[in-house]
């Protein structure tokens, strides 16, 4: 009897372990910050003398790079990463403390590398010398923020021309002087109506004409600040916010907005606020995060939790479904449209085990699927695809049809990587720059 009671004992314990690493696991899923790790530094001392704001010949200066499409236009790659890249520069200090994760990635123009971060009780903004590592300058406002993912940003700034805009995770649009990095003004979407989400504002601002046009939630689903003063010019739509970029789309010689919330997506008129159709596409926890492709007529999106992919034809009016499937089930990884084939990963994006896919635009079908470069993010330069899985790897892919052709690979391309290494890689005026939490790593990608 005592031996019966004894495995009874042992046996309940065991599940209380799994049950209590399981709730942890969810936890961190849904609300934990992740934990930084590795070398962190403090914040350096500014350079003294500020210089003059430069162009370059491939700048990035918003999400996704030129037209949005996740392509860069730099040329003249190297390609043959036998012995690897040359490391220009790195800085570890863009989230102070312990647990102040953020995921922004880079902007670049010229000499401005604008990079988001983050203290225990501030968001902050640092304006990077893009070739040297310098500090140029940096900001910083009080922000109080949950913890799901970190208190940090997630959305990418936006340089238009002497501003750079920024949109923190509680809600703050800001908008900075490129130069010194002077606050211009601030605005809290929160106060005009809106709700953040589980996982906080994640949407990238899209500046377009004198507008910027961001995501806000509740009544506010769609919402436009003048760019230079930031006064409210309108709202469209109510309903919860989504994780994905406005972008602009053109549809019969007219610049609309296609907006990805959490219930579907939706194009909108950004003159009058008018939704002109929106494609019914609810997913589990409302969680639509990755940035339609546009090709002419034709819409492609994607999302996880078993929802999967679909390319419609579109007008003013309204749309067709060209076709629909499970093929890519994109969670928050960007794919890219080259030669007509959609290149990306599908799969869960906390997990390494995902599957990089080739699917025919025009017709959905698969062309081909490999396990073999892990889950992560994928941007597009000079007729490759560089590839970062979450565990800092990275890979130079040739994009092709006909099958999977890998060109080059580099393990620990960023050290120390504990937790998923969400964002994407950026390449700019010849340099690929790689972030992950604190980190930010300049590797020359050109001789």
């Amino acid at each position: 009897m005592k031996k019966y009671f004894k495995i009874i004992l042992i046996t309940l314990f065991v599940v209380l372990i799994i049950v209590g690493f399981i709730g942890y696991q969810v936890y961190k899923i849904t609300m934990g910050s992740e934990p930084l790790t590795g070398k962190q530094e403090n914040i350096p001392v500014r350079i003294s003398t500020l210089p003059p704001v430069t162009t370059g010949n491939s700048d990035w200066t918003h999400w996704r790079g030129n037209n949005f499409e996740g392509k860069s236009a730099t040329r003249g790659i190297l390609t043959d990463w036998s012995k690897g890249l040359r490391k220009a520069w790195n800085v570890n200090y863009l989230c102070q403390d312990k647990s102040t994760a953020s995921w922004s990635s880079p902007v670049i123009q010229g000499n401005r590398l604008i990079v988001p971060g983050r203290d225990k009780n501030n968001d902050l903004v640092f304006c990077i010398n893009a070739e040297s590592g310098e500090l140029i300058w940096s900001g910083s406002y009080e922000a109080p923020a949950e913890t799901s993912h970190g208190p940090g940003s997630r959305a990418t700034p936006f340089i238009d021309g002497e501003r750079v805009y920024t949109f923190g995770r509680s809600g703050d649009l800001v908008c900075w002087q490129l130069e010194d990095g002077k606050l211009l003004w601030r605005k809290n979407v929160i106060d005009f109506g809106g709700v953040q989400p589980t996982w906080g504002f994640s949407t990238t601002p899209l500046v377009l004409n004198n507008m910027v046009i961001i995501q806000g939630g509740g009544t506010s689903l769609a919402i436009a600040f003048d760019k230079l003063t930031g006064e409210l010019l309108g709202k469209s739509m109510a309903g919860d916010v989504g994780y994905a970029a406005a972008i602009p789309i053109s549809i019969e010689d007219e610049t609309d907005v296609l907006i990805y919330h959490a219930k579907g997506l939706s194009c909108i008129n950004p003159g009058n606020g008018k939704v002109l159709w929106t494609v019914p596409w609810a997913t589990e926890y409302g969680v639509n995060a990755t940035t339609p492709i546009i090709s002419n007529d034709i819409v492609f999106h994607s999302s996880g939790y078993k929802m999967g992919c679909e390319a419609i034809k579109v007008t003013k009016s309204g749309y067709t479904v060209l076709w629909r499937n499970n093929l890519m089930e994109a969670q928050h990884s960007d794919p890219v449209l080259i030669g007509g084939y959609i290149y990306g990963y599908s799969g869960e994006s906390s997990r390494n085990n995902g599957k990089f896919k080739c699917i025919e635009l025009l017709t959905g079908k698969e062309m081909w699927s490999t396990d073999l470069i892990g889950q992560g993010t994928t941007t597009c330069v000079d007729g490759h695809l560089i590839c970062l899985d979450i565990k800092g790897n990275l890979f130079l892919v040739k994009p092709d049809p006909t099958g999977f052709k890998k060109v080059g690979e580099i393990l620990a391309a960023i050290p120390d990587v504990k937790n998923p290494a969400w964002t994407v890689p950026v390449v700019a005026n010849g340099k690929l720059y790689l972030r992950y939490l604190q980190q930010l790593i300049c590797y020359d990608l050109i001789q």
